[in-house]
């Protein structure tokens, strides 16, 4: 059995939803509230990959927002997602996938020295982020999204915003190894780090953000913000690709723009007979047919039978496993979302 631990994009979304998640009294509740309140299994899913193979899971409500880290409520964060995994292991789950900003919270505040949550120890060999399908989904991303709007990658500069995050950092290792692309800029905040990455791919120039936009023709969003960031659209190039990574996503604005094109990166489309109703609780745009990659990932692993955790700590992900995982969405019925207009879009963002 599979199981995808999640989470809300706010507090109002939150408190908009509670009813549909079938918690009605959380529905009027504060951000305090939400701090205290537990993980909740809120929906039984039952997936048929196109092979006809047929597993089942559950989804985790972790109860944690954005808010909480905004707020500076760390202890409550933490909390939130350790409560979350000893949850869905306590229910008998194989291989759970670590979704949003849980798998951020638990590398970033080092949640694996916290191995016993109250009576139980947790096994993390149970637990997956789903971040090596994500990278290798907005790496296909980028390929045929460029191509459907006629940029050469061979004379396309790239920007990663985030490039020294798990995610991030896999892109950068992808384009450089198997595309052409003429330029890398690499966006992050820690320097050290920035300059780590730069001495592995031995390419790449370290820009602020400001100073990349201007210069990129495709633009990559996977940093880990949990409030999202404003752009100024007339200093993009047009045209220019942005592939939104993020969730919530990174970027904080509508779009409506000639020449500017906004792609929800890191979702997959399916033909899946999946049995669930999660996916519109958290605004997919078509729950039927859309999910999230690290989320898919946690499904591959169960089809495959690899109990492991598949993608654990911060840059491991390799281009081999990036394959490997690719290959198993490919032949279980998942394919990168591509939904551009060639026309001017008009994409709304959280």
């Amino acid at each position: 059995m599979f199981g995808l631990i999640g989470h809300l994009t706010s507090l109002d979304h939150a408190q908009l939803v509670a009813r549909d998640l079938g918690y009605p009294e959380y529905a009027d509740q504060g951000l305090d509230f939400w701090c205290s309140a537990p993980p909740q299994i809120v929906d039984t899913i039952k997936v048929t990959s196109v092979t006809g193979q047929q597993i089942e899971g559950r989804y985790v409500e972790s109860c944690f927002l954005p808010e909480m880290l905004a707020a500076k409520r760390i202890k409550a964060a933490t909390r939130k997602i350790i409560n979350a995994m000893a949850h869905a292991q306590k229910h008998g789950i194989d291989i759970t996938a670590l979704g949003g900003f849980s798998s951020i919270i638990f590398e970033n505040f080092n949640l694996n020295q916290i191995q016993q949550v109250r009576n139980v120890t947790l096994e993390f060999e149970r637990f997956t982020t789903g971040n090596t399908h994500t990278a290798y989904i907005i790496c296909q991303q980028v390929v045929a999204a460029s191509a459907k709007l006629g940029i050469n990658l061979s004379d396309a500069t790239v920007a990663v915003c985030g490039a020294t995050g798990d995610i991030g950092s896999a892109v950068c290792r992808w384009l450089t190894a198997r595309t052409d692309i003429k330029d890398l800029l690499l966006i992050a905040r820690n320097q050290e780090r920035l300059h780590r990455l730069q001495e592995e791919l031995g390419c790449g120039i370290a820009m602020d953000l400001d100073t990349a936009l201007p210069k990129a023709d495709i633009v990559v969003w996977v940093a880990s913000m949990a409030k999202g960031v404003e752009v100024d659209s007339n200093t993009l190039k047009r045209p220019c690709l942005m592939i939104d990574g993020g969730y919530p996503k990174n970027l904080d604005q509508h779009f409506n723009y000639d020449g500017v094109y906004v792609l929800k990166g890191g979702i997959v489309e399916h033909s899946l007979d999946i049995d669930w109703r999660i996916m519109s609780i958290v605004n997919m745009d078509v729950p039927a047919r859309q999910l999230f990659a690290c989320f898919a990932e946690s499904m591959l692993l169960e089809f495959e039978k690899w109990y492991t955790n598949f993608s654990w700590g911060r840059n491991q992900i390799t281009l081999e496993k990036m394959d490997m995982i690719g290959q198993s969405s490919r032949r279980h019925g998942f394919r990168p979302l591509l939904d551009l207009n060639v026309t001017p879009l008009a994409a709304e963002l959280s």
